[in-house]
């Protein structure tokens, strides 16, 4: 391994030298120049950071889910939980708010190849027309334009701790007015995890130490189906069809002791196996009115989303104070469905200047959980658990322009909430409304053309997840119990910004973000159990933040380079006193990323590219222990004639990422310690054919360029 990364590092260095030495070498003798416009990698703007990835090499051999990892201002942590600048995100794709959440969502984007992406839109500061929980990722595919048949199959292979398989396939034909596109896509991974965990309880002086070790095996097919006919030059109609599939299985294996006072308690040992099986239908109907010289848009869009969950897990649990060991089982089979229907429509008044952008939505979701617990005993325990709920929203966005300098943008976006809770056991129920009133204000002014100043002010509102709710108790691979909380409450954040501009290279943005409460994971100890669950918070907690983004391009704009920097501080000084915590008062958290692409290398079609990225886990009553560094490296070779693409790309081979986190709560101290085999080697083969140009896949450009948003 050492002799390939060293020479994989040598190889590099020298194509670098030499590249550099063949671009300063001038030619006497040009005849004629040709200047083709090119988006640069990272775009900043008012409202949004947009990464701009469709002719990167970043792309080869990657997922989408691979590529988010690598988009500036991103950060994600163990538990699969995306962030901006350290805010909760909401994900888009093509302007279509994603049904995935945590894991379902890496699972999800993972089925995507990321040649199928044109950008990625961080969207710092969110306009009223998205259901934001913070801020927002849009993710945005290519749509081909020209006539016939086009597409691509690529084949990746993964070497890790074990070997993974993953290909995709995909098509499109356009004929005149019509355009049909389909993306398959089937993912064989194998994936080895150990979690270490030190749980420290202020009850007894009790001292819980656990060791675990993971396999996860999954297979994942996905298909995804999008029809459009343009009727006329102004109305559109389409529909898409996607199919998600994750059948997998998985064994973790744990050894714990139990002290108290300094002496040993208990010692156990856990074996579980799971079979799950994840399915995900979507559809979506829509109509599309686009007057571009008017810039007037008119969106109908008609949903219909089921999500089928169903576990199977068995726990053999030997314990030393028992004689015989312990046998459970559970049995879930989760059906989630959600119908919506959206209106949007933005038409200029009076001006180009002046632009008015109103919607409503509504939406409705009847989630069931029944669960079937084989417990300790020979009795079955049953618990059925519905949660129902519907949220109806309306907004409006109003943009102007004064003195081709200042540009504003205010809107409202209110929100009408109904839900149902109730779980049939012990019957159990609760059902309640209210109302949310969400505005937002952004202010831009352009001092010069290489000087600008904007701010911004966001309220939102981070809803619990329907799971969360259920007070269900079950035990945990680790050989703890996990249950949910049917108190839970929204939570309200304020977010304030300011973000400066300069050469069109160099952006510095400022933040400010507070909460009065907030839900987070909380522990309670009962008899030899301990029990976690989401729980609320009460108390201020203020963070502060300071980002620092620059795009710069080298050797006639073959060598581009994106760097951003961050710092957070936190102030949780008075929630830790109102609950109870010994934790640290104040947190300083620094992160950084940066990518390269280095593209046509010795004129011969090679392309390297690289990324790097530092991040610390800080979450609420969590307080990261490392500091951990992502990194890849890849090479790409592009045979022209053939359409053909080989791709090599190693991934953390010089430091592999460890997630070491202490949770503080009023029972005790909680570290995890996990470890996970992200690191390794892939090889793809990508062949093309048909005509690859593509177009933008957006509805206008104007809604953005004014920092109005979408």
């Amino acid at each position: 391994m050492k002799l390939i990364i060293t020479s994989a590092v040598l190889l590099c260095s020298n194509f670098f030298i030499a590249q550099v030495k063949q671009d300063t070498i001038k030619s006497e003798n040009i005849e004629a120049v040709t200047i083709v416009a090119k988006k640069p990698t990272v775009e900043t703007k008012v409202d949004r950071t947009v990464f701009n990835v469709a002719d990167s090499s970043i792309l080869a051999g990657n997922t989408t889910w691979d590529v988010l990892r690598m988009t500036p201002l991103v950060s994600i942590d163990n538990n699969d939980v995306v962030k901006s600048e350290g805010e909760n995100v909401t994900v888009y794709i093509n302007d279509r708010k994603s049904v995935f959440t945590g894991k379902e969502l890496k699972e999800y984007l993972k089925s995507l190849p990321a040649d199928n992406l044109m950008k990625i839109e961080v969207i710092t500061n969110p306009s009223s027309r998205y259901e934001t929980t913070g801020q927002v990722i849009n993710i945005v595919l290519k749509k081909r334009e020209d006539e016939g048949i086009k597409g691509s199959v690529a084949f990746t292979n993964t070497q890790n701790t074990k070997n993974s398989q993953y290909s995709n396939l995909n098509l499109n034909y356009h004929k005149k007015n019509f355009t049909q596109t389909i993306t398959g896509s089937y993912n064989d991974n194998t994936n080895v995890s150990s979690l270490k965990t030190e749980n420290n309880l202020f009850q007894d002086n009790e001292q819980r130490l656990i060791d675990m070790q993971s396999v996860y095996h999954g297979k994942m097919p996905s298909v995804s189906s999008t029809s459009e006919l343009e009727l006329n030059d102004k109305n559109n109609i389409g529909v898409i069809f996607e199919y998600f599939q994750n059948k997998s299985d998985s064994e973790n294996n744990s050894v714990g002791s139990v002290f108290k006072n300094g002496n040993p308690f208990n010692t156990y040992s856990i074996n579980q196996n799971e079979a799950s099986k994840y399915l995900v239908l979507n559809s979506n109907l829509f109509y599309k009115y686009y007057d571009k010289e008017k810039n007037r848009i008119f969106d109908v869009n008609v949903g219909f989303n089921y999500n089928g969950d169903r576990g199977d897990r068995h726990y053999l649990r030997n314990q030393s104070d028992l004689a015989t060991p312990e046998y459970t089982r559970v049995f879930e089979d989760t059906q989630m469905r959600n119908y919506y229907v959206k209106l949007d429509y933005t038409q200029n008044l009076g001006s180009t200047n002046n632009t008015l952008e109103t919607g409503v939505k509504f939406d409705f979701n009847n989630n069931y959980m029944p669960i079937d617990y084989f417990g300790y005993s020979s009795n079955i325990l049953k618990n059925r658990f519905s949660y129902k709920d519907n949220l109806n929203a309306v907004y409006a966005n109003y943009s102007t322009k004064f003195f081709e300098k200042l540009d504003v943008r205010f809107g409202f976006r209110y929100e009408y909430m109904t839900y149902k809770l109730h779980q049939e056991n012990d019957d159990i129920k609760r059902d309640e409304s209210y109302g949310k009133l969400m505005p937002n204000a952004l202010i831009k002014y352009t001092v010069s053309p290489n000087f600008n100043v904007s701010t911004s002010y966001n309220y939102s509102i981070w809803r619990p997840w329907y799971s969360e709710f259920n007070p269900f108790e079950l035990p945990t691979s680790e050989g703890n119990f996990y249950r949910g909380n049917m108190d839970l409450v929204p939570n309200p954040n304020h977010r304030f910004t300011m973000k400066f501009g300069v050469y069109k290279k160099y952006f510095l943005s400022l933040g400010y973000s507070f909460t009065n409460q907030d839900y987070w994971t909380d522990y309670i100890p009962e008899g030899n159990k301990l029990v976690s669950f989401p729980n609320n918070f009460l108390g201020k907690s203020e963070r502060y933040s300071v980002n620092l983004n620059t795009n710069q391009t080298f050797f006639k704009n073959k060598f581009n380079v994106n760097v951003t920097v961050g710092i957070n501080y936190q102030d949780n000084s008075d929630f830790n006193h109102r609950n109870n915590l010994n934790t640290k008062d104040y947190i300083t958290n620094f992160s950084g990323s940066a990518n390269f692409t280095y593209t046509n290398l010795f004129d011969k079609n090679i392309n390297i590219s690289g990324w790097a990225g530092v991040y610390r886990n800080n979450n609420g009553n969590s307080i990261g222990n490392t500091t951990n560094v992502f990194h890849n490296l890849s090479v790409t070779k592009i045979f022209d004639k053939i359409g053909l693409e080989t791709s090599l790309q190693l991934n953390n081979i010089f430091l592999r990422p460890v997630f070491d986190r202490t949770t503080y709560s009023q029972a005790g101290t909680f570290r995890n310690i996990n470890t996970s085999d992200w690191y390794g080697a892939s090889l793809t083969i990508t062949k093309r054919f048909g005509n690859q140009k593509v177009k933008e896949n957006t509805k206008t450009d104007v809604e953005k360029n004014q920092g109005g948003g979408k």
